[in-house]
Parts: structure tokens; C-alpha cells; sequence
């Protein structure tokens, strides 16, 4: 009974251990790190700000979920080949440490890197770009932001899991930025040829950034078929990664 009783604390402070250690990974690799988010916050800066500043609260939501997608992208999907390619998950299968607790340490840089992210592109927006919102907005950007790191998270998951570790940094790198694109992260989609246009509602950033472009009043959305999509996006990446993980438990 007492084992019992201590087994979801000693679950709890494994979780704790391993989000220590993925914030200290993160915080002594500034090559990592840095490109990571000042990449999205840079391209928001020209474009939203010098380039097209008539339409920074616009490009506030698009490029924010730009920014959301790399982090989580690269955080799992790199991170997780790295490791494998390192013969880390080869030594936590030799330890009583949970998969959960890798899992849910990196979601949680994801997220972490999600929020600043969206937090430094909000004051540039504030300050240079007169972009002006109610409190709850700001904070609706937010949390619909970091919420919405889940599908890309299971994405990048089950692609480092499936792919080999060498092909899966690759093949991430070649996804990313036609995913952005195609999404219309970076040009409207109504301004892509005709054939395009419906293209982009079969990609779950296009998704993602619909539900931001709603919070922050540019453009009315249905909430409830955009975060649909997405969760059913994300059962499908779900699926993908159990199969991952089975293939690395089968093939270790």
C-alpha cells in the first residue's frame, strides 16, 4: 500500500529531474538555443515591422506560429536522432527511468522555447508595431500558442523515432520550411494560385495559425473545427510515435 502511495510522487519528481536536465541541455547549447529563437523573432521584425508594417498584427499570429513550429520540430525531432545517434535511449532502457519523464522534459522545452518566443515578438509587436490588444488577448495568444506545440511536438517525436538518426535531422530540415510556407505563414494563402489555396487547410499550421489570427481579432475563425483538426492531427502523430517506440524497443 505504502509503495503504491509513493509510486505517482516518485513519478512526479522524475518528471522534475529530467525538465532539469532538458533546461541545462538547452542553456549550454547557445548554438542550439540561440538560432532557435531568434530566428522566427527576426523574420517578424523585417517583415512585420520594416518591410510590411500595415500588417504586423497579422503577421505577429503567422510568424509566432512559425516560431512555435521550428521549436517544437527541431527540439523533438533533432534532439531525439542526436540521442539516439549518442546511445542515450540505449542507456535509459538499462535504467528504471520512465520514457514519460523524456517525453514530457522535452515538451517542455518545446513550450518553453514556444512562450519566449511568442513573448518577444508580442513586445516588439507592442512597442514598434502598434499593435494594441486587450490583456486577455495577449494571453490567448499565448496559451493557444504553447497549446497548440502538441502536434508538432508528436510530429517531431515519431520522425526522430521512425528515421534513421543520420536521415531524420535532414528530412526535418526539408519539411520545415515548405510546411511554413505552404501553411501561408509567410504570404496570406489567399494571395497563393487558385490550385494552392485549398492545399493549405490539409496542413496543421495553417490550422494553428487560424486559431492565433482569431485571438488576436484579425480574422474570425471556427474554433472548434481548427483545434478539431489539430487534435485529430495529433492522434495521428501519436499513433506514429507508439510505432517509434516499438520499433526502438524491437530494434534498439
Amino acid at each position: 500500500m505504502s509503495a503504491t502511495m509513493r509510486t505517482p510522487s516518485r513519478q512526479l519528481s522524475s518528471w522534475w529531474q529530467f525538465i532539469q536536465c532538458q533546461w541545462l541541455n538547452l542553456v549550454r547549447m547557445p548554438a542550439y538555443s540561440l538560432p532557435t529563437l531568434l530566428f522566427p523573432v527576426m523574420f517578424y521584425a523585417f517583415f512585420g515591422l520594416v518591410m510590411i508594417p500595415a500588417q504586423s498584427a497579422y503577421l505577429l499570429a503567422t510568424f509566432a506560429t512559425f516560431g512555435v513550429l521550428g521549436a517544437s520540430l527541431f527540439s523533438f525531432g533533432v534532439g531525439i536522432a542526436f540521442e539516439r545517434a549518442q546511445g542515450w535511449f540505449t542507456l535509459l532502457r538499462a535504467t528504471p527511468a520512465p520514457l514519460t519523464a523524456v517525453v514530457i522534459s522535452k515538451w517542455f522545452g518545446a513550450a518553453l522555447f514556444a512562450a519566449l518566443i511568442v513573448v518577444m515578438m508580442s513586445v516588439l509587436a507592442a512597442m514598434f508595431g502598434e499593435v494594441r490588444m486587450a490583456t486577455a488577448q495577449w494571453f490567448g495568444l499565448l496559451g493557444v500558442l504553447v497549446a497548440g506545440t502538441l502536434p508538432f511536438c508528436l510530429l517531431g517525436l515519431a520522425l526522430g523515432l521512425l528515421l534513421s538518426p543520420n536521415a531524420a535531422p535532414a528530412v526535418i530540415n526539408i519539411l520545415y520550411l515548405p510546411l511554413a510556407f505552404l501553411s501561408g505563414l509567410w504570404v496570406p494563402v489567399s494571395q497563393f494560385p487558385g490550385w494552392l489555396q485549398g492545399f493549405a487547410e490539409w496542413l496543421p499550421p495553417y490550422h494553428l495559425a487560424a486559431l492565433a489570427l482569431h485571438v488576436t481579432g484579425v480574422r474570425e475563425a471556427n474554433i472548434g473545427l481548427h483545434a478539431g483538426i489539430l487534435a485529430f492531427f495529433s492522434i495521428g502523430f501519436g499513433l506514429l510515435v507508439v510505432l517509434g517506440w516499438r520499433r526502438l524497443l524491437a530494434n534498439p
